[in-house]
């Protein structure tokens, strides 16, 4: 019964060791070329960039080529300091490789250039050499002050040159990182040529910081024009303070984190002069402020003409909306709107408003007969926009599906 096993057994012995043998004869007489050490193709190629202290001139194209028949080049990096890689493209027998992306200037690149022989053996040659420094550059200023804000501050930066075309707007934006802790999508919008503005989805969470970084430096945006150096910025969030007007009842609510902490009755806008409805964002506080019917069109002397000294003033516009005490018309407060257009209440409430609200905090009118707050131009409106028309203003996501960010479009669209 053991006698056919066995001999079945010794056969696949002999055909597995002969098997080895054969593996190990093929193993070991060539061996492939692409497991050599690559040799030094400095004879082979040539690069079009300068040697030494000479400096490249950005606004040309970097060019590598093969030199005569003995090999071509299979590949071709070239990355500067920064890490930012410049986009080429290889000519399908493998005798050129030319940038189709710009370079940047005043920084260093390292080319890295790997060929083959006719034999197939591979080579390489690593070549090192500098851009000259940008002579007319962009400078960004970014806000607000590195500080303590509330969830619906923005972030701003302005330009000192127009950034008028989208392949630059995009490169600003690609520079330009906003990182929080914890992540939240946002994205740019830009105002105008010369601003543009940054904001989550969703208001920042109580208690995130957030970190701005510019990779811009020495980044072509248009002819001759280059990013310039952009400090970094850091920001803390505070609590979620939202105080809601209700013009149409005559009251405002004030929450913490979603807690209610204070009704307070007040004035609002009476008619002609309706407080605006929307989302504004405090400004700034000035414990005193004298204001003057004609700092809003109204001529002295007229029947609605004023000049009254008013103490803790919030400021939530430009033009002039306040928060503010306004001890004349308390009587009118929880009843009835007879402002030019400010919140207005006792002095006691004003002076804990006061207090009890920073730069950033939400302070959103509802049921007021006036129009919405404008997103730009007269304060912080921004969360006036929906998301979508938010991304509209983004040269990344203009078009973006809901919910996209700046990294998903990269990764769809790679960009180098």
């Amino acid at each position: 019964m053991n006698v056919i096993p066995r001999k079945r057994a010794i056969a696949g012995c002999t055909v597995l060791v002969m098997s080895l043998a054969a593996a190990a004869a093929c193993g070991g007489h060539e061996r492939h070329p692409l497991s050599a050490r690559p040799y030094d193709a400095a004879k082979q190629v040539t690069l079009n960039a300068p040697t030494g202290s000479r400096k490249a001139d950005p606004e040309k194209a970097l060019e590598v080529r093969a030199k005569g028949k003995d090999g071509r080049i299979t590949d071709v990096t070239a990355v500067d300091a920064a890490g930012r890689y410049l986009a080429g493209e290889l000519a399908a027998d493998g005798s050129r490789w030319r940038s189709t992306g710009p370079l940047a200037a005043g920084t260093r690149y390292t080319v890295k250039v790997a060929t083959e022989d006719k034999g197939g053996a591979p080579g390489a040659r690593v070549q090192t050499f500098e851009t000259a420094p940008a002579k007319h550059t962009l400078k960004i200023e970014l806000g607000p002050k590195a500080g303590t804000y509330g969830v619906g501050q923005p972030i701003t930066a302005e330009f000192s040159e127009p950034v008028r075309t989208k392949e630059a707007r995009a490169a600003v934006e690609r520079a330009l990182t906003v990182r929080s802790s914890p992540a939240m999508a946002g994205a740019w919008h830009w105002v105008d040529d010369k601003k543009a503005h940054y904001r989550p989805k969703e208001y920042w969470p109580a208690g995130a910081t957030v970190q701005v970084h510019s990779n811009l430096q020495g980044v072509r945006l248009g002819d001759k024009l280059y990013g310039g150096a952009v400090e970094p910025l850091r920001l803390s969030i505070g609590d979620r303070i939202e105080a809601i007007t209700d013009a149409g009842a005559h009251q405002m609510t004030v929450l913490r984190n979603g807690e209610v902490i204070n009704t307070i009755p007040v004035t609002t806008g009476k008619p002609g002069f309706s407080t605006r409805n929307g989302v504004k964002v405090v400004l700034g506080k000035e414990y005193f402020v004298r204001m003057r019917g004609t700092s809003i069109g109204i001529p002295d002397g007229s029947s609605e003409s004023y000049d009254l000294p008013v103490y803790y003033a919030t400021r939530v516009t430009w033009s002039g909306e306040y928060v503010h005490a306004a001890p004349w018309s308390v009587g009118s407060q929880g009843w009835a709107n007879v402002s030019h257009g400010c919140t207005g209440m006792s002095t006691g409430n004003a002076a804990w408003f006061f207090n009890t609200v920073r730069e950033g905090d939400i302070v959103k009118v509802v049921n007021s007969l006036g129009s919405t707050m404008d997103p730009f131009g007269n304060g912080f409106g921004d969360w006036n926009l929906s998301w979508d028309k938010w991304q509209g203003g983004s040269a990344l996501l203009e078009g973006a599906r809901e919910g996209s960010s700046p990294a998903d479009v990269a990764r769809l669209q790679p960009q180098v």
